[in-house]
């Protein structure tokens, strides 16, 4: 399975390829999804382009996402959209449109709080698991581990020649994930090695202008449906 991540963090300073507004989401994810992408990750942004767990912002995105594509939609929950844990579960409870899925990253103060309020709503639970945190510790000691839908194992290492070696231990640490699936993915200078080296062990992977803004030969991508279609290219290569 391939992810697409829409835009993540990024704003158009970085690409004037990254989609902002709700209809820009949708077109880029109608896209992708038609490139071979099964599954869509975004972070929905406020007009002035910070990351909300805000519930009109949320349904404004969802809804425009539903009403272009037939896949399952996640969002993020990442701390610092809502940095107080508190209120980041008020703010899941409020939702008024929920998503299939959502991301809630283990290393961060109130993950379990977090997950538990989307599970107690229905809404799928992607347990972020990053490297260089402790996250797979807490993952694998959570009561919660067995009940999510899938293990984002994410490499932040930007290294092209470290973040494979990364993404592996990672891979050790988490042994069998507490039997759920992993999603493995990298980002920016290590996003090609470790998606090759997901299509090479099997697993799902993500890509997007979240992750990366660069073909695997170093050329700027000009949409989120030809990074899925570099992704496919490489499935068909195994």
């Amino acid at each position: 399975m391939i992810q697409v991540c829409l835009n993540g963090r990024r704003g158009s300073g970085e690409s004037a390829a990254v989609p902002l507004s709700p209809e820009a989401l949708a077109g880029s994810a109608a896209r992708a999804v038609a490139a071979g992408a099964a599954d869509v990750h975004v972070h929905p942004r406020t007009p002035c382009g910070e990351d909300t767990l805000s519930p009109r912002v949320v349904a404004g995105v969802l809804t425009a996402l539903r009403d272009a594509v037939a896949v399952p939609v996640g969002v993020t929950t990442g701390a610092w959209a809502e940095p107080d844990p508190a209120r980041r579960v008020e703010r899941v409870r409020s939702w008024t449109v929920l998503p299939d899925h959502a991301s809630v990253n283990w290393h961060e103060p109130g993950a379990e709080e977090v997950a538990a309020a989307l599970l107690e709503r229905g809404v799928g639970v992607e347990a972020g698991v990053w490297s260089g945190t402790d996250g797979a510790r807490r993952f694998l000691a959570s009561p919660l581990a067995s009940r999510v839908t899938r293990v984002l194992a994410e490499v932040t290492d930007p290294g092209p020649s470290t973040a494979e070696a990364t993404a592996r231990a990672l891979l050790t640490r988490l042994g069998d994930a507490r039997g759920v699936p992993v999603l493995l993915h990298g980002e920016d200078g290590g996003a090609w090695p470790v998606a090759r080296l997901a299509v090479q062990l099997g697993l799902d992977t993500r890509i997007g202008l979240e992750d990366t803004l660069y073909l695997p030969d170093g050329r700027p991508a000009r949409s989120n449906a030809q990074l899925v279609a570099a992704v496919s290219a490489l499935r068909d290569d195994f």
